[in-house]
This record gives structure tokens, sequence and C-alpha cells, in this order.
């Protein structure tokens, strides 16, 4: 089983090495992995020609932002499975990729997820909070639920059948296609109780109180799509996450 794993970078050079390594490190031989550059300016292309001997494609080119990236890469990759490592995440261990592999195997599942920790960004051994997914369930997602997208890794062949991201989001696009997958193509998915990446804060989503508001704002519009009762679901993904503070 063939794994493709999808890096969009753009001026990544400053947390890109830990990705990198963190992909290098992994037991797993059968990965495809895909460097979706947006025409970088620093030194991003030669940090990975450096330290990855992975990488199966390179695509540097300007986009329109972050999921017209992913978009191209989903396009490009050949594998039987896609995941997506963003250029500030890390696989949070040596075996994650082969847990992925072997669930999909041992399942016959389309899709697998796991938890995720956000780490600081300065120091990725320090944990900030923890994701911890749960197991699956279609009620869970009218609550506004919703597995980690980094930890997502799904059968190529549903990307072919049910869409990439759309265009139509600029930061809640892994939501919309999320519930699309899972929600209304009722793909099969199953869970690894594992922390299978390591999140650096600061994202898109959760840089300031402005995108956060965006963000939120985005939700709305997917969760009226879906025909999500969406002041009930905003406040239960909002209030859920503060459980993932609490030190275990």
């Amino acid at each position: 089983m063939r794994i493709s794993i999808i890096t969009a970078t753009y001026n990544s050079e400053k947390t890109l090495l830990d990705t990198l390594i963190s992909l290098e490190n992994q037991s797993y031989n059968d990965i495809e992995f895909i460097i979706i550059d947006g025409a970088s300016k620093d030194g991003t292309l030669e940090l990975i020609k450096r330290h990855c001997s992975k990488v199966s494609k390179i695509i540097s080119e300007p986009d329109k932002g972050i999921y017209d990236a992913l978009n191209k890469g989903i396009n490009t990759a050949t594998g039987d499975v896609i995941g997506f490592l963003h250029s500030d995440d890390l696989l949070a261990y040596d075996d994650a990729i082969a847990d992925i592999a072997e669930t999909f195997k041992s399942t016959g599942c389309d899709a697998v997820y796991g938890d995720l920790e956000y780490v600081s960004r300065f120091d990725t051994k320090k944990r900030i909070r923890l994701w911890k997914s749960g197991i699956f369930s279609r009620l869970k997602m009218q609550f506004g639920w919703m597995p980690p997208h980094p930890s997502f890794y799904m059968k190529r062949s549903c990307y072919v059948e049910y869409g990439n991201f759309s265009l139509d989001y600029r930061i809640s696009a892994d939501y919309d296609s999320i519930l699309r997958y899972i929600l209304k193509q009722r793909i099969a998915i199953a869970y690894i109780p594992k922390i299978l990446v390591k999140m650096r804060i600061g994202g898109v989503s959760n840089r300031s109180f402005s995108s956060m508001v965006n963000k939120s704002l985005e939700d709305i519009r997917v969760m009226k799509k879906y025909r999500i009762i969406w002041p009930l679901a905003l406040a239960y993904k909002n209030l859920s996450k503060l459980p993932q503070f609490i030190k275990k």
C-alpha cells in the first residue's frame, strides 16, 4: 500500500526542518512525498533538497492559497491513500505511517484518523493541549465534532469520487470536506487511539482573535450547508476544546 503525503510550503524555512526529519525517520517505506510550494522566496527549496531523501516530486509555482496547493497535491498523487503533513507540523513517532497503513489493511476502511497534540511553536516537546479524538460517531458530528484533519488519511479513490477541497472557504475547507466525506457520503472510518501528529500553535485558524472569528463565520456557513443546528454545534465545538488544555 502506497501512502501519498502532501506538504504545502511557502517561505517555510523556519519550521520545515522538523517536518522533514519526522518524515525521513518513518519506518514505513512505501511513501510518496509530494511538496507543493507557492514559489517561496526564502531557503525552503534548498532545505528540502538537503534534508529529505524521500521527496518524490516538488512543484513550485504561485497558488491561490493552501487549499489550492493541497488540491494540486491530491491531483498529483498516485498512492492508494492520501494524507497531509503541514509545513509546521511533524509526525509524532517513527511508526505513525506504518500504523496508519496497518489500520487500512486490517479494517478495510476508507479513512483513518488519530489524536493531535498541539505543541509550542518554539519547543515541539512542550505540549500546549491534546486533542483526543475519541471513537467516531455520526451523531457527534451534528454537535460540531470532527476528527483532527492533520491526522486524517483517506483513500485516493474517495477524493476521485467525492471531490477535493472547496475553494469557497479560506479557512474551513477541511471542515467542509470532512462533513462531505463522512456525513454526506458516509465513508467507512477507523480511529487510531494514538497521537499521530504534533501541530505547532499559531496556524492560520488560531493565530489571532480575528482569525478565530473568521473561522467561526466560515464554520457557520459549512454547518448551514449540511443542515447542522449551528448555534448548538458551534458552542459545543468551542467548549469541547477546553478539556484539551488540562495536562494529563
